[in-house]
């Protein structure tokens, strides 16, 4: 089902994007320099679609890592609630171990053999047989 679904997007993408680059195939000039604007220094000449899906694939880019940054808090607070988790139930584990040791053997309350929550076991509330 996935990969039907990746197709579905991806296809028609592609045919998208095929079409705009036929479209636009005229060369145009990028230049980087403000000072000098016959004869540029810095300058980059390529196809208009190039130019295009480069400066989207950089703006896909710089917002990812807007938002990868901006969630750093999070990512953070998680990883100390999931280190004070951590050492809680350590704490915990401890702490039954220490009862269960300290707790003599006659004040166990023995488990009951063959009973299950609604009573024997193979049967249900009603006691028909499972």
């Amino acid at each position: 089902m996935r990969k039907f679904l990746t197709a579905l997007i991806v296809i028609p993408l592609g045919l998208i994007l095929v079409v705009f680059a036929v479209s636009n195939r005229h060369f145009v000039t990028v230049s980087f320099d403000p000072f000098v604007s016959d004869d540029p220094s810095l300058s980059v000449t390529l196809p208009l679609f190039l130019l295009l899906i480069l400066v989207a694939a950089l703006g896909v880019l710089a917002g990812g890592c807007a938002v990868w940054l901006g969630q750093r808090h999070w990512r953070r607070a998680a990883r100390r609630h999931e280190a004070d988790a951590r050492s809680a139930r350590t704490e915990l584990a401890g702490l039954r171990a220490q009862t269960a040791a300290a707790k003599p053997d006659s004040q166990r309350l023995p488990a009951p053999v063959g009973v299950g929550l609604y009573g024997p076991v193979g049967r249900d509330k009603q006691r028909a047989t499972l």
